[in-house]
């Protein structure tokens, strides 16, 4: 049961591939949710959509690869390029000039990317725990090759492309034990291992194969990002290191909100903070675009 239905429900039809979105209705401005990695869809934004409905108009992308939109094996679906031609796509499709954007992990990431490729597009972007690459990584998570077969299953040797194929529900059920640290999070672990079975290994696979805009090109487009930057990040997170996000808010000239004690989903551990966050941000960049156009009109 959801705490407000959408008003509109439809698809964007690109190269035989269904993406899904969903349309909560109200004044403009609008707030894009995107997509993050596809062992989740978009009900993983649960705890914003119904509070963020009351105030803005909500748009909501249900990635490809889970959910209600397709799931193909083809790695170069998965492309950071069709992602963010996805996003255009629901945005015309829904009769949106412009909105301020929020990504969790690697939908942050894709939030800062879309920014910097697309000003006209974006108003504003939220980036929650961003899945950039421009600080070292845990070492854990890099100890082992996700490529190759291994000869130990523990910890993140899970993480690995054989074993998705062979047990890809154990997998599931640690990284989520990964991702939530904090106390009492039964209810989003097993939430979240519930919209993980809803895809497979392969698809999972398939994403990993991708190509991303990394490195020295991924920290060259959010440099380039003009429009104001909100990044969210906790200082427990077991994903993705909190330098990352001190990082990412450093070279995108936006704001950085720490969260003490918090794992990498402070959207669904803390909905509070981060929507009480988000509604002031995209108040104060409609602020600012009015400021602009009275300043145009002169």
């Amino acid at each position: 049961m959801r705490a407000r239905q959408p008003d509109r429900q439809g698809y964007i039809d690109r190269q035989d591939v269904k993406v899904g979105f969903d349309v909560y209705d109200n004044h403009a401005p609008t707030v894009l949710l995107l997509p993050t990695w596809a062992i989740i869809h978009s009900r993983h934004w649960k705890g914003q959509i119904a509070y963020l409905a009351r105030h803005f108009r909500v748009v909501v992308i249900e990635g490809r690869g889970n959910g209600r939109s397709d799931r193909p094996t083809d790695p170069t679906l998965y492309n950071d390029n069709e992602h963010i031609a996805d996003f255009i796509a629901v945005l015309d499709e829904t009769s949106t000039e412009r909105a301020v954007v929020a990504g969790v992990s690697q939908g942050g990431h894709l939030a800062g990317v879309f920014a910097g490729l697309h000003p006209e597009r974006v108003d504003g972007a939220v980036l929650i725990a961003p899945a950039t690459s421009l600080t070292p990584p845990h070492p854990e998570r890099v100890a082992y090759k996700w490529g190759e077969k291994l000869d130990t299953r523990e910890g993140w040797a899970k993480h690995n492309q054989h074993y998705w194929l062979s047990n890809y529900p154990d997998f599931v059920d640690f990284f989520f034990s990964q991702i939530f640290r904090e106390p009492h999070s039964t209810k989003q672990h097993e939430d979240s291992v519930g919209w993980a079975l809803e895809t497979d290994g392969e698809v999972l696979g398939a994403t990993v194969m991708s190509q991303s805009i990394r490195g020295d090109e991924e920290r060259k487009v959010l440099a380039s990002v003009r429009c104001p930057v909100l990044v969210i990040h906790c200082t427990e997170d077991r994903i993705i290191p909190h330098a990352e996000g001190v990082a990412v808010a450093d070279v995108a000239g936006g704001d950085l909100l720490t969260i003490e004690g918090g794992g990498h989903c402070p959207q669904a551990r803390d909905p509070v903070v981060v929507n009480l966050a988000m509604r002031r941000f995209v108040e104060m960049t409609q602020r600012q675009r009015s400021l602009e156009s009275v300043e145009v009109r002169r």
